[in-house]
């Protein structure tokens, strides 16, 4: 069973809802918009443009990400209005993942004729055990 299947079939649909009101040829920005409307209109919890401190052998960098959506405080949501999802998009996604500490992300393409989606993970390792 997948992990938050439930929380992010409901993000997906929103994000279909979206994707068929408005189709596909905006601006990313748009369908953040968009998307944070239908996110109140279906009651999924989110934060917007979700803050994600960077770290290096750890110290806290002063360069610091924004992920479009953290939604149920449990899922990174990446939008995108590009042709096609290429590994660079896929990388901030689990670059996000491993900044917030969560384990499910999902990489959202509005650009293309129908809605295009990848569910993205990232779990720690397990520390090894004596």
């Amino acid at each position: 069973m997948l992990l938050f299947a439930e929380e992010t079939g409901k993000i997906i649909n929103a994000c279909i809802e979206v994707h068929r009101e408005l189709g596909n040829g905006f601006l990313e920005a748009v369908y953040q918009d968009a998307l944070e409307i239908e996110f109140q209109e279906q009651g999924i919890p989110y934060r917007r443009e979700a803050q994600i401190p960077v770290f290096y052998k750890g110290h806290k960098l002063d360069k610091e990400y924004f992920a479009d959506f953290i939604c149920y405080e449990k899922v990174v949501v990446e939008l995108k209005c590009v042709a096609r999802l290429v590994n660079a998009h896929k990388a901030q996604v689990i670059n996000y993942l491993h900044g917030t500490g969560l384990p499910v992300g999902l990489l959202v393409n509005f650009a293309e004729a129908s809605l295009k989606w990848e569910r993205l993970t990232h779990f720690k390792e397990a520390a090894p055990r004596d």
